[in-house]
């Protein structure tokens, strides 16, 4: 048995095969098409590991979706800039002129949750964070085995799931740090790992189909998933929306 915390008092579940997924960004298709995936896979329980809106055309909905879970979710740079009323202007413009109409479709009340996210979360016996554990609010990056270095001296549980790469990659971390493949991993006693678990709405890795992670507690396994959704249907919705055209384009490239 196991325990999800909220607050300062701990919901006890029997957690047995997790899906962990993030990096949603408003794509409502390959969201659909992943929490139906997980089912179907056995998951019992659900991660969210930030970044549910920016870039695409369904924030409110994959919104509803993740609040509906009542899962454990941490807060992604995404989820606090359109959460927020600061400026935008140091940003890349694409991203911020999607933040700007995200800021828009969202209630008052769905930003008030995204507000009060935590950055970092303890999850049975994971840890949760969209960037990193040693600086989580200044959104860093973990793009190599160096990057993964300092993040291990603030990790306290064995596995630590993140996002924000948008590319499913582990770092194991025993006499030396190193990346293995982000294929399928087994937990092994003594080591620690660090696994961002790919992107459910806009994948940057070359391969276009939604990404997420399956963690199996009980044989100690991680396995990554990807799958086909309507992406033409999610491109049109850019377009329609009066988003910028290279987010529709770009889901394509898986870039």
């Amino acid at each position: 048995m196991a325990s999800f915390l909220h607050g300062a008092r701990p919901v006890l579940l029997f957690l047995m095969r997790v899906a962990l997924f993030g990096d949603i960004h408003a794509n409502l298709e390959a969201l659909e098409v992943v929490v139906a995936d997980a089912r179907e896979q056995g998951c019992t329980d659900f991660v969210c590991l930030g970044d549910v809106v920016g870039y695409n055309a369904n924030p409110a909905e994959c919104l509803d979706i993740v609040r509906s879970m009542n899962c454990p979710v941490v807060k992604g740079n995404h989820d606090e800039d359109a959460a927020g009323d600061h400026s935008l202007d140091s940003m890349n413009p694409t991203a911020a002129n999607a933040l700007m109409w995200t800021r828009q479709q969202l209630t008052e009340e769905q930003r008030e949750w995204l507000r009060k996210l935590r950055m970092v979360r303890q999850v049975s016996d994971f840890t949760i964070v969209h960037s990193t554990l040693d600086q989580p609010a200044n959104w860093n990056y973990v793009t190599n085995r160096f990057d993964a270095m300092s993040n291990f001296s603030y990790q306290f549980t064995q596995v630590c799931f993140h996002g924000h790469t948008h590319v499913p990659r582990v770092y194991v971390k025993d006499s030396k740090v190193q990346e293995v493949s982000a294929d399928s991993v087994v937990i092994e006693p003594g080591s620690k790992y660090f696994i961002n678990a790919g992107s459910v709405g806009q994948p940057r890795d070359g391969d276009w189909r939604a990404c997420y992670a399956i963690y199996d507690q009980e044989s100690k396994l991680v396995v990554f998933r990807r799958l086909e959704y309507d992406i033409a249907k999610t491109q049109q919705k850019i377009l329609d929306a009066g988003l910028p055209e290279m987010l529709a384009a770009r889901l394509a490239d898986g870039r």
